[in-house]
């Protein structure tokens, strides 16, 4: 190797923690994998920070892509307040994109970050090369605003049965969902340095309120979408309803679907033996 190239990460939990100042906001930031001309950005969910990422999923796309995660504006390590809409959201990850210097990106996404993913792709076409979107929706979306209702109840559940709220909200409560559940939980524990501190109540009430909005808003054009998408998602997600991954494939053209069953908004994360090395290969460069 030569002493001038930085060594190659390959382990999510050993990604070093990076900061990078755009539009007056200091994001925080994690990479690995091989450095390339076009990185995949990974956009994040409700509440989420760094550290939500199942470690499974990100490195398999690390063995052969260059990966960067990033905090929301307000959460975790970055700087600044939540912004109240998922539009303002999406320029601040082109705020934070730009300043690394790309300007053609790959981009995995979850819940939340899928809406957000859509609203940058909308607005910046020409910046996204491959889309993938996981357990989300359309801007619109029928049921997508009761979101709320069922984080709040989850939640509940979770503090009475002393449980991660994850555990509740991402997956089915029967037996291989409550395995599938704890595994995740556990897995997202393997970073043992540089961890995020958690979202704060006001910024995760402030990211709900503009979820409901997406919600209830008018309908993108996802017409314009024409790069090579994959979607997916869990048969059976009460927090994005699974439908809606239908109506994302409906109205993006030639995109591909995977829908797993007897699983939740986290399917992907239950499946992830399975999905990890579709999602890879659909991202290869």
């Amino acid at each position: 190797m030569n002493a001038t190239h930085e060594p190659v990460i390959a382990s999510y939990a050993k990604a070093p923690a990076k900061t990078i100042a755009a539009a007056g906001i200091d994001f925080a930031y994690r990479e690995l994998g091989p450095k390339g001309d076009i990185p995949v950005v990974f956009f994040v969910h409700l509440a989420a920070t760094l550290d939500n990422w199942d470690p499974r999923i990100i490195d398999a796309i690390a063995s052969t892509r260059h990966v960067i995660t990033f905090d929301q504006r307000g959460v975790g390590g970055s700087s600044g307040t939540v912004p109240d809409t998922l539009e303002a959201a999406a320029d601040d990850a082109y705020s934070f994109i730009t300043a690394l210097g790309f300007d053609k990106i790959d981009v995995f996404s979850f819940s939340m970050g899928g809406m957000i993913a859509q609203d940058l792709v909308v607005k910046h076409p020409h910046l996204v090369r491959k889309l993938v979107l996981t357990g989300t929706g359309p801007r619109g979306g029928k049921d997508m605003d009761k979101v709320v209702a069922v984080t709040y109840w989850d939640i509940l559940r979770s503090v009475v049965a002393r449980s991660d709220p994850k555990e509740f909200l991402f997956f089915n409560r029967d037996r291989a969902g409550k395995q599938a559940g704890k595994a995740f939980v556990e897995r997202l524990k393997e970073r043992t340095i540089d961890r995020d501190a958690p979202i704060g109540n006001k910024a995760f009430g402030t990211q709900l309120k503009a979820i409901q909005r997406y919600g209830r808003s008018a309908s993108s054009d996802l017409s314009i979408i024409t790069q090579p998408t994959l979607i997916a998602n869990g048969d059976n997600d009460r927090m994005v309803p699974s439908i809606l991954s239908s109506d994302l494939h409906r109205r993006i053209k030639d995109s591909e679907l995977i829908i797993y069953p007897n699983s939740g908004h986290g399917g992907i994360f239950q499946y992830w033996e399975e999905f990890a090395p579709v999602a890879a290969k659909f991202l290869a460069p």
